[in-house]
């Protein structure tokens, strides 16, 4: 069986859709495919090509024994829509220039990362240009996605191209993959042949370092940890200026990068008393020595995206490690059905600061969630599983 991904992200770079590509790429060729990446110049989340790319239209390297092309597009990671639109369409475009390696591989399938919506149209052409099938992987479901994060209007022209853009490629692909029962139900409602849940998941063999029996310290603050994007959409920049973790009993330490770290620095450099520690980026691969460190994660969401589920649930799940989740949506409706941590909703600080005192006041809770994270990850959100019931599954679209 012959695939190849075609995703705007991928490695080196640091995100969520990045490892989860990654890992599904991985586990798809362990199981005897025969898979490659096309993609482009690694940028995320800085919106500058890395270094050893510069200057490059296209490159072809090996990532852990998987080929991996790429092709230039115009890096930014500026918030206005013109810029993130030519990012898109730029990538898009560059990417046919990938058809005689496609025409020489004969690929049984060509599966496409969307977002970029536009990045479907490409990937459709080239599939029928080289005689592969089309399967679509939806991680954010567009336009609606543009419609909520108010980038564009409902009803709007652009609104009314992409949803028929949308449309057209539900139809045309063998298969849609969803990361989210939202998005498996959404597509299946608009126009999809035929649908697969593929969640994120999370492979619990990586976080295999950190003891099944580990104790909260007693009597010493509890501590909790955020790593992931500092962007606008996860507010921690707001849950510093609005909590006060030390007169709470607890700790809050934040690794990472993004929009909104130079003011989180100033912020802490100017209010060093509540127990708020920011400790710079980290890489995929300490993600476990992180998280095995504290005693929950805080994993918060501005703005409900439908169909968002953060990855950072299932890393806290294989870790042993209770979630204060705040937000609505699929992901404070995992937690709450598997009893995996405490929910409040999005900027609701006093609400949060309720849960984070429940967190100090109750061991025997965080006992009873620690054990619930650890049975989710390995027999219900278990990524190599659900890696090996999806390679099982597309083998039939052949």
């Amino acid at each position: 069986m012959k695939i190849t991904l075609i995703t705007q992200y991928y490695k080196p770079e640091m995100g969520a859709p990045q490892n989860r590509l990654y890992e599904m790429c991985s586990g798809l060729k362990k199981l005897g495919a025969d898979i490659s990446v096309i993609t482009g110049m690694p940028n995320y989340p800085t919106g500058r090509i890395f270094d050893k790319y510069k200057g490059h239209f296209t490159s072809t390297e090996t990532i852990d024994d998987l080929e991996v092309k790429r092709f230039w597009l115009y890096a930014s990671n500026k918030k206005s829509v013109l810029p993130r639109l030519w990012n898109m369409v730029s990538f898009s475009v560059t990417t046919l220039f990938s058809f005689n390696y496609l025409r020489k591989r004969k690929n049984d399938l060509i599966i496409v990362e969307s977002p970029p919506l536009t990045l479907g149209l490409t990937g459709w052409l080239l599939s029928k240009l080289t005689g592969a099938k089309l399967v679509m992987n939806i991680s954010d479901l567009w336009p609606l996605s543009a419609v909520e994060l108010g980038a564009i209007r409902e009803g709007s022209l652009p609104y009314k191209v992409l949803a028929a853009i949308e449309g057209f490629l539900y139809r045309k692909s063998v298969l849609c993959l969803g990361q989210s029962q939202e998005i498996v139900d959404y597509i299946k409602d608009h126009g999809a042949n035929d649908v697969y849940l593929f969640r994120n998941g999370v492979d619990p063999k990586r976080f295999s370092n950190i003891s099944s029996d580990k104790k909260r310290a007693e009597g010493a603050p509890v501590k909790i940890v955020y790593a992931g994007l500092l962007g606008f959409a996860q507010g921690i920049l707001g849950i510093c200026q609005n909590i006060d973790f030390k007169e709470l009993g607890a700790e809050f330490h934040i690794y990472g990068a993004g929009g909104e770290q130079k003011d989180i620095e100033n912020y802490l450099a100017k209010n060093s008393n509540k127990n708020i520690f920011y400790h710079g980026k980290v890489a995929r691969e300490e993600i476990p020595n992180v998280l095995g460190a504290a005693d929950c994660t805080l994993i918060p969401l501005v703005k409900n995206i439908f169909g968002a589920v953060p990855s950072k649930i299932y890393e806290s799940m294989a870790a042993g490690l209770p979630i204060v989740f705040s937000g609505e949506g699929e992901g404070a409706r995992i937690i709450k059905e598997n009893n995996l941590g405490w929910v409040s909703s999005a900027l609701d600080y006093d609400a949060l600061k309720k849960n984070i005192k429940m967190i100090v006041d109750s061991p025997a809770d965080w006992d009873i969630k620690k054990q619930n994270c650890m049975d989710c990850a390995k027999n219900k959100f278990n990524r190599p599983n659900q890696v090996k019931a999806l390679y099982d599954y597309i083998k039939t679209k052949i």
